[in-house]
């Protein structure tokens, strides 16, 4: 056969048989959809001297159209022009949450709880269990809950699913400014409709360790190597919290920050979740000033997983680099 009858007739026989698939497929009745494959164990590793941490993970939720109303001081065409730089879909937002757990030579203490089991059985969130589980992580080791603030996604974790205490002999750590906002009887009342069951939740969440609660201030040393770090904006007692080892250090955000697609790029912007957004704004430059001028490994609860790098000066912005793709130390 002619070597040029042969080439064409290769060169055809792709689309050939992609026609006769295309009808195939479209004959063939439709496939019911697959369920959600179960995740790898989300739990992830690293030292900060003689302390071990471990960030695990408790799962993602995903909020549709950020455009809208997330950003309270940007229109919906900066938010969606910025996401698309990012790589980011401006139709959906993955939120996801991640729980510090610190070893240190003194005792063990996780840093917030995460949401809580769920009683959804396709939940997206309350994999903190779970990834304990993998991660070889006992509730019961745990000697020391330490809270940033009080927003349901941290808290909700203190109850089991039988809503007894999950952590059974843990010390409960909370910032004083925290407990007296929420805990004041003239702030539930006076709050909207919308944020009266917030007040619930916390009394509810707290209610089993009335006798081990323990109510610091900023500056507090809670353990070595451990220390609270005033950060209000987000909620009225926010605090951050800064781990260190000799000349290692990471500094706990908690929700000083938003994904770092919305706070770090855009550190001006006021998401919808911050209390007191300009509060919020200028304890975030500060402590990101801080992070990037010092080098300091940082811990972000609705940073990627394994939520975790250092934060670089970029523009009248900052950008997150992966602390394993990291030279800056």
């Amino acid at each position: 056969m002619d070597r040029r009858v042969l080439l064409a007739t290769a060169l055809a026989a792709p689309a050939v048989m992609a026609g006769l698939g295309g009808e195939a497929v479209a004959q063939a009745p439709a496939q019911p959809p697959q369920p959600t494959p179960t995740q790898a164990p989300g739990f992830y590793r690293f030292r900060i001297g003689q302390h071990l941490m471990t960030m695990v993970h408790d799962g993602q939720a995903i909020r549709t159209d950020p455009t809208q109303g997330f950003v309270r001081n940007a229109s919906q065409e900066e938010v969606a022009t910025s996401m698309r730089a990012q790589g980011l879909d401006p139709a959906r937002l993955a939120n996801p949450y991640t729980i510090p757990v610190l070893r240190t030579p003194n005792g063990t203490v996780m840093l917030d709880t995460g949401n809580g089991p769920q009683t959804a059985a396709d939940s997206r969130i309350g994999q903190l269990q779970a990834n304990l589980d993998a991660a070889g992580i006992d509730p019961a080791s745990i000697d020391m809950v330490v809270l940033t603030h009080f927003h349901g996604d941290h808290i909700g974790g203190l109850l089991d699913g039988s809503g007894a205490a999950a952590f059974p002999r843990a010390r409960i750590v909370v910032p004083e400014k925290e407990w007296a906002f929420w805990m004041d009887e003239g702030q539930a009342s006076r709050a909207p409709d919308a944020m009266r069951p917030a007040f619930a939740n916390v009394r509810r969440r707290f209610a089993p360790y009335e006798a081990r609660i323990e109510r610091i201030t900023d500056g507090t040393q809670i353990l070595p190597g451990l220390r609270a770090m005033d950060a209000p904006g987000h909620t009225p007692g926010h605090t951050c919290f800064h781990v260190s080892d000799g000349s290692e250090q990471v500094m706990i955000l908690g929700d000083l920050t938003s994904r770092p697609e919305f706070n770090l790029t855009n550190p001006g912007w006021h998401v919808i979740f911050d209390m007191d957004p300009v509060m919020a704004e200028a304890t975030r430059r500060r402590v990101f000033d801080r992070v990037a001028a010092d080098r300091i490994r940082s811990v972000g609860y609705h940073w990627p997983f394994p939520a975790n790098g250092y934060v670089l000066k970029e523009g009248n912005g900052y950008r997150l680099v992966p602390a394993e793709w990291s030279s800056v130390v």
